[in-house]
């Protein structure tokens, strides 16, 4: 036994089917037990999980086992995001049906995920494509539209000309179609809407409350929801506008720099703009422009500020004689504020870049600390920083806090037209959810548009309104507009001929609340409410940092919402929020530089010569450069395939490299020589736990225990109590750390000799705390350790082991002694040991009587359990 090779392939296999055939992981609601919900973001059925997904669902497996052998009835489930465009794009490309290359994909990496041995409870399995799961998400939505929480409006979009459909920000790439490559067009479109910003503020407010979210995460949320208190301003038009208003109303959150005021600017699509252009083409070629930038934010904010002068002019809100041009600019959004602002270039990069390209005034109002009034200029940088208002008559001299509420007041008190020129408003950065796309592969928005009645709610007892099967890609756009057996439809309340709503749910719906979802997934509602306030928050989140905004808050607001439509009651979907690094490999590239093929790892050949690691082909001998680490990606070939690993080396192998090499909020660097290094170390806990077993009995009563047996006690249960606290806190890399070290314990043990009984007795109990311990983290290897160890039960159904607490508390310590207020040396003392004891102690240590030279000191001051002061 103690020379048989630990065989990884056998083993697992083995095990997977005890727990499968034991139902081992299968959780029931009516447990008595204190409940724990660990979760991970589900999966895309991409086709392949990758090695992120290993470490993602290693660290929440690692949490579900532990929170188990702590007695806890532990909710660890497993689900597939499975709607989206990939599929329509493997539809169109491969004339495969979106529904079959999905459930395909979902059954192949179900089998990936279930050689990782993760303690799933596979029963609650749902996909968000499955009719089941997408009927209840349909009577959610009716749900909210009766509650007011849905509606309806024109809203621009990405449109892609050529392939007929709306286009997510993200899709859109210098102004083109991801996949089509046509210049995108803004349009309006008639769409549907969350009301997401009726919770603006009390998303906001709750961010304080989740203590155990990553303060990056909560910072990112609080910049999303974006809150800015301010000032709408009435700006005079000199003229009155095209439009015959009098005013030109903006909001600023900066109304102590009003004197600093170089221009007005119009978003493209403000009521101004656009009656200006029905009679100005250059104009209309302008604007036309300014929509193919794109819809996203960040699109607007890197695309070169551009403006076309509108003739029109306004007076200053604090001094009538200056004037001010307005301009039509790319930068501004019609959906923030009022869609126009007033510019200080000086003290706002955008607005600066603008000045400069136009060459209109950069006047400074707010000076920064010791700078001279008289020759503080700016340069290519805006000054954003504190300071004090200047160059703005009344308010010279104060704080930009103190000139903020001065104007406030000014404009309040002062009226145009009988209303006031200046009013304090809220503005939040955050807007509505439009939900909807113009796709086939998505949950269809259950709602019919009469001619008589108008939109219309589909009956609940017409749910679920089913995607058609029967559709086809050969044309663009979406299938569901051209299936006239499917479009067409009786009105629920006239009985009249109406047609359905072709337009299906953003994905971002369907997973923001399958965690609700999964607390009972078969029920015949959205929710079973008692099992999901029983089961939510989820107590352990673990996903990517990519989803650390419109996921987390999308079904922030769905919580929220399901509570007002008594669904559920509870605010806030998870407790814990962990977001995990990624995994990152060496790239590499055969060819000339940079201009080189991608090549993958198992393509090439590494050795080390001369101290130089050299890669070449394994094909040809060609050379090969080796890049950077990076983050793992089909497009530089620096993947490695999980399953290839697992058959290789075992699926505890993996799960213990990508636990072990890094904290996991960082990036983890794989490597072969670490995932060697992790084989040879499952090799030797086999070895040991063999020897172990052939060496000693089963632990019965404990004898008396000699010093040499309680040292290997008190490192037994030290680190116990450490590896606890370890997983308790997500630090799987020290748990790993002190389990190395705690292998190297127990084998030095073992090699001096068992013929003692307490000897024998303190290692078989070190042993069985190993394969405890292990068993989060290589399940598989310590069920095989427990078995051989004479264990008749599955470790995985065992409690976690007690620590004695007794054997945490040293019987010495070791304190540092000073001489004249330098450190000298130290002394190691009983514990207990009394200030006299410790007096004596001191005036025995060799290094004392040295310095001292047989004089006696003048006085030892003996500060308990710290240190130790002796004054010559």
């Amino acid at each position: 036994m103690a020379t048989e090779r630990y065989n990884a392939r056998e083993v697992e296999a083995r095990w997977q089917k005890v727990w499968n055939d034991k139902d081992v992981f299968v959780t029931q609601n009516d447990d008595p037990r204190e409940k724990y919900y660990v979760l991970e973001m589900f999966p895309y059925p991409s086709g392949r999980i990758h090695m992120g997904h290993v470490r993602n669902y290693a660290m929440g497996d690692v949490v579900a086992r532990y929170k188990r052998a702590r007695g806890f009835n532990v909710l660890h489930p497993m689900g597939w995001d499975a709607f989206g465009m990939p599929a329509e794009n493997a539809a169109m490309q491969n004339k495969v049906h979106p529904k079959d290359w999905t459930y395909e994909n979902i059954a192949f990496m179900r089998g990936q995920l279930k050689i990782m041995g993760l303690s799933l409870d596979w029963s609650r399995e749902f996909a968000t494509c499955d009719v089941e799961y997408y009927t209840q998400q349909q009577r959610l939505f009716l749900k909210f539209l009766e509650a007011g929480l849905v509606y309806r409006k024109n809203a621009k979009v990405n449109w892609d000309p050529v392939d007929m459909t709306v286009l997510a920000n993200e899709q859109v790439i210098d102004g083109r179609g991801w996949r089509s490559g046509a210049l995108v067009e803004q349009r309006e479109l008639t769409q549907w809407f969350f009301k997401i910003t009726d919770y603006s503020e009390d998303l906001l407010e709750a961010i304080d409350t989740l203590d155990r979210w990553p303060e990056k995460v909560r910072l990112m949320q609080k910049n999303w929801i974006g809150k800015s208190e301010g000032l709408r301003v009435r700006f005079e038009f000199v003229t009155p506008a095209p439009t015959g208003d009098k005013t030109l109303e903006i909001f600023t959150t900066r109304p102590d720099t009003l004197f600093g005021a170089s221009f007005m600017g119009l978003s493209p699509d403000h009521p101004v703009s656009a009656k200006l252009a029905e009679t100005n083409p250059e104009l209309q070629a302008f604007i036309e422009e300014c929509r193919r930038i794109g819809t996203s934010a960040e699109a607007i904010e890197t695309a070169e500020k551009k403006g076309f002068d509108t003739g029109l002019r306004v007076k200053h809100p604090l001094d009538a004689s200056i004037e001010l041009p307005v301009y039509v600019a790319n930068f501004i959004l019609m959906d923030y504020g009022t869609g126009a602002i007033f510019a200080c270039p000086a003290h706002d990069q955008r607005d600066l870049d603008f000045a400069r390209k136009y060459g209109l005034p950069v006047r400074p109002v707010v000076l920064p600390k010791d700078a001279d009034p008289a020759s503080f200029e700016i340069g290519n940088e805006a000054f954003t920083d504190d300071g004090t208002i200047f160059n703005s008559a009344f308010l010279d001299g104060l704080s930009i806090a103190d000139a903020k509420e001065t104007v406030a007041k000014k404009l309040e008190d002062t009226s145009i037209d009988g209303a006031p020129q200046g009013a304090r408003q809220v503005n939040y950065r955050l807007r509505d959810w439009g939900i909807s796309r113009q796709r086939y592969w998505g949950c269809p928005i259950p709602v019919i548009h009469c001619d008589g009645c108008g939109v219309v709610p589909e009956a609940d007892t017409n749910l679920p309104v089913k995607l058609p099967d029967d559709i086809n890609f050969d044309k663009p756009g979406n299938p569901l507009d051209r299936h006239a057996t499917w479009r067409n439809t009786t009105c629920p309340k006239c009985g009249k001929t109406a047609l359905r709503e072709t337009d299906t749910m953003d994905t971002f719906v369907d997973s923001s609340w399958y965690f609700a979802r999964f607390t009972e997934p078969r029920c015949d509602q959205p929710t079973n409410p008692e099992a999901a306030n029983a089961w939510l928050p989820v107590d352990q989140y673990i996903g990517g940092i990519e989803h650390a905004i419109l996921h987390l808050l999308y079904s922030r607001f769905f919580t929220r919402a399901m509570q007002k439509v008594s669904a559920l009651d509870l605010k806030e979907p998870f407790k814990g929020l962990f977001t995990q690094g990624m995994v990152t490999h060496e790239t590499y590239r055969a060819g000339e530089g940079a201009n080189g093929r991608w090549v993958a790892p198992t393509e090439i050949r590494i050795e080390e010569v001369d101290g130089t690691r050299r890669a070449t082909l394994i094909e040809t001998g060609e050379p090969v450069t080796i890049g950077s680490i990076e983050k793992m990606s089909k497009s530089k070939k620096n993947t490695v395939d999980p399953t290839d690993i697992i058959e290789t080396y075992g699926a505890d192998t993996a799960r213990w490299f990508v636990l072990s090499d890094s904290p996991p909020e960082r990036d983890v660097i794989w490597t072969e020589e670490g995932v060697q290094g992790s084989w040879r170390f499952v090799q030797r806990v086999w070895r040991l736990i063999g020897d172990i077993s052939e060496k000693t009995g089963v632990r019965r009563d404990a004898p008396a225990f000699s010093d040499k047996a309680l040292e290997l006690r008190r490192a037994s249960h030290k680190t116990l109590a450490a590896v606890s606290r370890d997983i308790d806190g997500l630090g799987f890399n020290r748990a790993v750390a002190r389990l190395y070290e705690y292998v190297n314990t127990i084998g030095k043990a073992v090699n001096e000799g068992l013929e003692a009984s307490d000897m024998a007795w303190a290692v078989r109990e070190a042993a069985d705390f190993l394969a405890q311990m292990m068993a989060p983290m290589m399940p598989h290897l310590a069920e095989e350790c427990w078995t051989v160890l004479g264990h008749t039960g599955l470790v995985s159904q065992t409690g976690w082991p007690d620590v004695d607490e007794s054997l945490l508390v040293e019987d010495t310590i070791t304190l540092p002694v000073q001489i004249n207020g330098k450190k000298r040396g130290e002394i190691t003392v009983a514990n207990d040991a009394s200030k006299e004891a410790i007096e004596a102690a001191t005036l025995e240590a060799e290094f004392v009587i040295r310095v001292l030279e047989g004089k006696p000191p003048r006085k030892i001051i003996v500060v308990p359990q710290r240190i130790v002061n002796v004054v010559a």
